[in-house]
């Protein structure tokens, strides 16, 4: 059965293991959270549960739209929104709650998030170019180079490594490892590096199907 839940990463630190290993974790806020709507093949053509995770401050401002989606399950509004798919009818109902003890340790979990934004970065930084020499005399250091040919096609193909923006994209970590849970608190600690920087929001689901 597919499991998931809305977290926030709050770091990351290292613990001991069993047999006196450090092993570094990440520490996410998974839950409460609560569902706000449940999807189904009748009127969606799928299942899938409509989630909100609960913070200490709730949403500034939401809009009208937003106060009549959240009113219908008489939940106030949240500032992280996000629907998981099942493969089949999840058992869960609209109000109820989800904690961090959906998962166990030891499980296997991919975890979605947006990556670090480093904004406009050249070739070097972006796609890992080697760069010219910095000796005797040279002026080609951090350039990318010919870009296409004048004559034929005269044109820039299509997918050519340049500068532009780079991170802030939706990036998802598979196969990691849930080494900690604890429901009261509401904490996974996740074996390993997760997306983003403090503060992002996070899905994290189990890697089974159906």
């Amino acid at each position: 059965m597919i499991k998931g839940l809305l977290g926030k990463k709050i770091g990351m630190t290292q613990i001991i293991d069993e047999n006196g290993v450090f092993v570094p974790v990440s520490v996410i806020q998974a839950g409460p959270c609560v569902v706000i709507q449940k999807k189904s093949p009748d009127k969606d053509n799928y299942w899938a549960l409509q989630m909100g995770l609960v913070e200490a401050k709730p949403k500034k401002n939401p809009t009208k739209p937003i106060l009549g989606h959240f009113k219908q399950a008489n939940i106030p509004p949240t500032r992280f929104l996000r629907e998981i798919r099942f493969e089949r009818e999840p058992e869960q109902k609209v109000g109820d709650k989800l904690y961090a003890d959906v998962f166990a340790k030891g499980e296997k979990v991919k975890v979605t998030g947006l990556s670090k934004g480093k904004g406009f970065q050249g070739v070097v930084k972006r796609h890992n170019f080697g760069g010219g020499r910095k000796t005797h005399g040279a002026r080609f250091h951090r350039e990318p180079g010919s870009i296409g040919s004048s004559a034929w096609p005269s044109k820039v193909i299509k997918g050519k490594r340049m500068p532009g923006r780079m991170g802030h994209d939706r990036v998802t970590v598979r196969n990691l490892e849930v080494v900690q849970v604890s429901k009261e608190e509401n904490y996974l600690l996740i074996k390993g590096a997760v997306p983003g920087a403090k503060g992002t929001y996070l899905i994290i689901q189990n890697l089974e199907r159906g």
